[in-house]
């Protein structure tokens, strides 16, 4: 889909960021950056790919890399997820993903090689009650106002990332401890990384500019009967123990708000709002 270009991975050692390098460095320069040290070197030796540990909430990081390496192609894949631990501490989700996401928008902008321009957002940006959720929604509306050449692109949860729910249970059961689910009626999007990365890479491809593409994820999936599905699967006799909602947390997530739904146009396997 993308080919031949120097492309900039912000947060390239996340599960999201190391599957999309990988999936790109075969026909493109890709260069990562990422504040996580070993889990960047590790990204490097396997793939072979440019780049430096640094953190881009610092302007004069973020100078750097566009001043030598001069990107044509940015995805913006550096963020903080996890809901409870962003509302205990909503700074370093506003300084992440925010503050960092206008330093890249910014440095951006000033270079005229830049032909793409790709934020990677969450479901929880919609309808949001959470501080994780909200910033991820302001990282949606600073890209795609910005015009030609800058698109976001939102989805659900991402089956096996890391500290993703399917890979907590299995530490769990691993160490013979109950299953933890928070409520019985929550629900919530799946897909796998490579499906999620495949789409990002096609939205950049396809976007022309100021859109937010939402992913097909198909029908919401039950927490409590995923949780019963696995336990049979697994064969395994450990209890599945209701703990409760945490903090910012909803029963349900939505993909698009209201107004958008109504606007969105379908294509392919995206919901397309402008």
């Amino acid at each position: 889909m993308i080919k031949d270009k120097r492309i900039l991975i912000t947060g390239n050692a996340g599960s999201i960021g190391s599957e999309l390098t990988r999936q790109l460095v075969k026909d493109n320069k890709v260069f990562g950056i990422d504040i996580n040290e070993s889990g960047f070197f590790d990204i490097q030796q396997e793939t072979g790919c440019f780049g430096r540990v640094g953190d881009v909430k610092d302007k004069a990081t973020v100078f750097d890399i566009f001043s030598d390496f001069k990107p044509e192609v940015v995805i913006v894949a550096h963020a903080y997820k996890h809901v409870p631990l962003m509302e205990k501490y909503p700074i370093e989700a506003i300084q992440t993903n925010i503050i960092a996401t206008w330093n890249v928008i910014s440095e951006a902008k000033r270079w005229e090689c830049l032909e793409k321009f790709v934020f990677i957002s969450s479901d929880k940006a919609v309808s949001s009650q959470s501080i994780m959720g909200a910033t991820k929604r302001m990282g949606e509306m600073l890209t795609k106002n910005q015009g030609k050449g800058f698109c976001a692109v939102r989805f659900g949860n991402v089956l096996s990332s890391r500290g993703s729910l399917i890979n907590i249970w299995e530490k769990q059961i691993k160490q013979g401890k109950n299953i933890t689910v928070t409520d019985k009626k929550m629900q919530r999007y799946f897909m796998t990384i490579q499906e999620a990365c495949q789409l990002v890479i096609e939205a950049a491809e396809d976007s022309t500019g100021g859109e937010i593409y939402v992913l097909d994820m198909g029908k919401p999936i039950n927490i409590h009967k995923l949780a019963e599905k696995l336990v049979k699967d697994m064969q395994v006799d450990n209890k599945i123990e209701i703990i409760g909602i945490r903090d910012g947390e909803t029963l349900n997530e939505g993909l698009m708000f209201e107004e958008e739904s109504r606007r969105a146009i379908k294509k392919s396997k995206f919901f397309i709002i402008k």
